[in-house]
């Protein structure tokens, strides 16, 4: 059997401040369902028997029209192609209490072949010579042991375990986000021919047969090194291949030593590396600037700032003073996103759709300016 391993598509997430001028809609949020949609025709080049999504689907519990609209197209893909979908519920789309409505609700009303498990519980799904044994995010963190110790393996199948959370390998890892639950060490070390993890972003394997598969797409700049895309399973031959998938580029254009810098010869020098980039779409990049005084940070901000950025989708400029250097500190928000918490907190109060969109619009925008301000001085 041949399965494709997705996780951490965040439909619906958006990021900076850069509209779409054909649809009016945030730049980011119209780039990962159009890579989103590119990469399920990717996977149905590939002709896998299964595609298997860990988790986070959506960036919300409670999606915008178009986070729906673009999962039910990517449904239409597979269904045409015949290839199944089995999907678990992330923690950033799953409702935290068992009174509210998941949005995976509405996929049991759609006519293809999907299974989905998204009520707090375990639920064994078959297809073909495989079992799927799937376990959501779970509203306490003992409940996922709880959920493992109901698995029965299925003798003459593949047993593979599907499952959403931190492993504990890794638990210095944190993203930081709201029910981010750590799994127990023993659920990444079963004796189950596969394991399809969700939740950490950056694809790397956990365990002999546990395997994360990273999300599809940069979604901060903590992520700018880690691998993104899917993996490509044989549970038979015990076989797990990289498959890179469509995203936007996010590059690390290095850093550069401005002690001694002037504020124009600091912003020519970044001109200089932004004017080097070959990478199609346009990009979100991240420069660091060592050593910088401080009166030469401020010099760059505002409309300088803006100026650099517009050729990228996003320009982020950490800068380590001379004394951040001498003390070990850095300028770094890649553990605790601001920015993505703000955007989580809005999603979950139930706005009506515009009400929301023009929220996380404007806060965005002033905890950008606060950001920006903060990297300055």
């Amino acid at each position: 059997m041949k399965i494709i391993h997705i996780a951490d598509t965040h439909l619906g997430a958006t990021a900076f401040s850069r509209i779409d001028q054909e649809t009016g809609m945030n730049l980011r949020e119209k780039q990962i369902y159009d890579n989103f949609l590119a990469s399920i025709h990717e996977i149905c080049r590939q002709r896998p028997d299964v595609l298997l999504h860990a988790g986070d689907l959506f960036d919300s519990v409670k999606p915008r029209t178009q986070a729906y609209v673009t999962a039910f197209e990517a449904l239409e893909i597979l269904s045409e192609a015949g290839i199944p979908l089995v999907a678990i519920a992330g923690n950033h789309s799953i409702p935290k209490t068992r009174y509210t409505r998941a949005p995976f609700a509405l996929f049991e009303y759609y006519p293809g072949t999907v299974h989905m498990a998204y009520q707090f519980r375990y639920e064994a799904v078959e297809i073909g010579d495989a079992v799927f044994h799937l376990i959501p995010n779970m509203l306490r963190p003992e409940a996922y042991r709880a959920a493992y110790d109901e698995i029965e393996r299925r003798p003459g199948h593949h047993n593979i375990l599907v499952t959403h959370g931190l492993a504990s390998d890794i638990r210095d890892r944190r993203l930081a986000t709201v029910a981010e639950h750590e799994i127990d060490p023993t659920m990444t070390t079963g004796d189950f021919d596969y394991i399809a993890l969700g939740h950490y972003h950056h694809q790397s394997r956990i365990g002999p047969r546990a395997w994360y598969s990273g999300s599809s797409e940069y979604l901060t700049y903590g992520e700018i090194h880690e691998t993104k895309g899917g993996l490509i399973v044989d549970p038979g031959r015990q076989s797990v291949t990289p498959l890179p998938l469509p995203k936007t580029p996010m590059i690390d254009l290095g850093s550069i030593s401005a002690e001694d810098l002037s504020a124009a010869e600091v912003i020519e020098a970044i001109e200089d590396r932004i004017g080097a980039i070959t990478t199609s779409p346009m990009p979100m990049a991240q420069i660091s600037l060592l050593g910088i005084r401080k009166e030469t940070a401020r010099a760059i901000a505002g409309r300088e700032l803006a100026r650099l950025r517009e050729p990228l989708l996003d320009l982020r400029i950490r800068t380590l003073t001379a004394e951040d250097l001498v003390t070990g500190e850095r300028h770094d928000t890649a553990a605790f996103n601001i920015q993505e918490e703000f955007a989580t907190f809005v999603k979950e109060r139930g706005l009506p759709e515009k009400t929301e969109a023009f929220v996380l619009q404007k806060g965005t925008a002033v905890l950008s300016s606060v950001i920006e301000e903060a990297d300055t001085e």
